[in-house]
This record gives C-alpha cells, structure tokens and sequence, in this order.
C-alpha cells in the first residue's frame, strides 16, 4: 500500500491541471459564497432584517458557493481515475500494483486527500466572506443574528460538514467512474445523480413523495448539514442528511471497486 500511495501521490503531484483544478474549485465557492452574501438585502426600518422577520440562516447563505464548487470536485475525482482509462495508463497502473482492491484504495485515498484540502480552503474562504459581508447587508447581532464564527456550534457543524460533503461527493464521482471506465460518462452520471432527485422532488405534486425523493437525494439531503435556522422542519436531521451521501458515495465505491476487479482494464 505504501507503493501504491506513493505512486499515485507522484502522478496527482506531477499533472499541473490538477493543481489548476484544486484551485479553481475553492475560488469558485468562495466567489459564488462571496456574491450571495453580497446580494443579500432586506429593507431597513420597521424591523424588516429582525432574524424572526427574515428568516434567514447565515452559514448556509454563507455557503452557498458549495453547490457549485462540488461540480469542480466531482471533476477532480472524474479525472483522478477516467483519466488513465482514457489514456489507457490503467493497464500500467495494475502492471505496476496487481492487487486491483490496492491501486483502487491507493488512488481513492489520494484523490481524499485532494478534495479535503480543496473543500477546507473553499469553506474556510467561503465563512470568512460570510463574516466579513453579512453582517452590513443586516444580518447583525443588533437584528438577533449570531456573527459568522467558528466558535457557534452551528456554524462549526455547517462548515465541517460542508468539508465532509464535498469529500463526499468526491468519493461519489470516483466510484461511478470507476465502474463506468470513461470521464464523460461519469461526471454526467454524477451530475445526474445530483441534479435529478431534487429536480424531480420539486415538480412532482405528490408532497409525500417529494419529500422522500428530498430523502434520497445524495445533495438536498447532504446540504442539510449547512442549516442552522429551522432544522425542525426538515425531512432529515442535518447529520442523518450527509449519512445519506455518505451511503451514496460508499455505494458508489464498492460497485467501483467490483467492476475493477471482475471486469479486464
């Protein structure tokens, strides 16, 4: 394993796109976290921005860059293993480490390892924008809210959570490219995985459904984690939420890992 690892650390370490890609995920939460928060308004006066008025949450609004810098991530974990098979660099891989279950561990390890440290610097940049913006669109101690900090056990919960979601989603997409062999298919299986359930959860008139499709859904249950105001009215508790996407991403990794070892690279 130790081989295996530092093999796959040494391909990750050496490919400059994937420096770019690690980059590019945090700048894009954070701007997206940034812009949110910064169009945040409610009207002066007459105790409009009163916490029980507005209704807002800060960490999630603060958050919100997450929705679209796990598409970056996803991506990362995509490449992290389509890549070779798109270049046929997998049959090196297992040339070089013939224990299949081992190269996949090693590789899955590795790209963890990446979107952890992505997912921190785009939360940690995303709650800093939060705390420095928030707070003149209204959102004050003065109007009942909280500051954004680290220190409030709601906030620490959003913000590691985020981290854990996006390494969840991470270990998604590399599951389902590993078991579909192609980087196209998989991040458009991934975003499919995503996007559908929500989408679906929305349209159908049946509320009882729906809300079971929310349930499922590996990024509307996931998301959960970043509510701080009103976790009582939703379908999951927030961590009951992202173990939702953990098993998601579990499954995804084990059916990865049978097609590896059943199927010829």
């Amino acid at each position: 394993m130790n081989g295996a690892l530092h093999a796959e650390w040494t391909k990750f370490r050496t490919v400059a796109g994937s420096w770019w890609l690690l980059l590019a995920a945090a700048a894009l939460t954070i701007a997206v976290s940034a812009a949110a928060a910064a169009a945040y308004h409610c009207p002066p006066g007459n105790g409009a921005c009163a916490a029980a008025a507005t209704g807002a949450d800060p960490a999630k609004l603060s958050l919100t860059g997450v929705l679209l810098g796990q598409v970056i991530i996803a991506l990362i974990a995509v490449l992290a293993i389509g890549g070779e098979y798109g270049s046929g660099m997998i049959r090196v891989t297992l040339m070089a480490t013939p224990r299949r279950l081992t190269a996949y561990a090693a590789k899955a390890l590795v790209t963890t390892a990446a979107a952890v440290a992505a997912a921190l610097l785009a939360v940690g940049g995303s709650v800093l924008a939060g705390w420095l913006i928030l707070p003149g669109k209204g959102l004050s101690a003065a109007n009942g809210y909280l500051p954004m900090s680290l220190g409030n056990a709601g906030d620490l919960r959003a913000a590691c959570g985020s981290v854990l979601y996006l390494t969840l989603i991470a270990l998604l997409a590399f599951g389902v490219t590993a078991a579909l062999r192609d980087s196209a298919a998989g991040i458009g299986a991934v975003l499919g995985v995503l996007l559908v359930l929500p989408i679906a959860s929305l349209v159908i008139p049946d509320h009882v459904l729906a809300r079971h499709l929310a349930q499922l859904s590996p990024m509307t249950a996931g998301l959960y984690i970043q509510v701080t105001r009103g976790v009582d009215t939703l379908p999951l508790t927030p961590w009951q939420g992202l173990g939702v996407t953990a098993l998601w991403a579990a499954g995804a990794l084990a059916l990865g890992a049978a097609v590896l070892r059943l199927r010829d690279a």
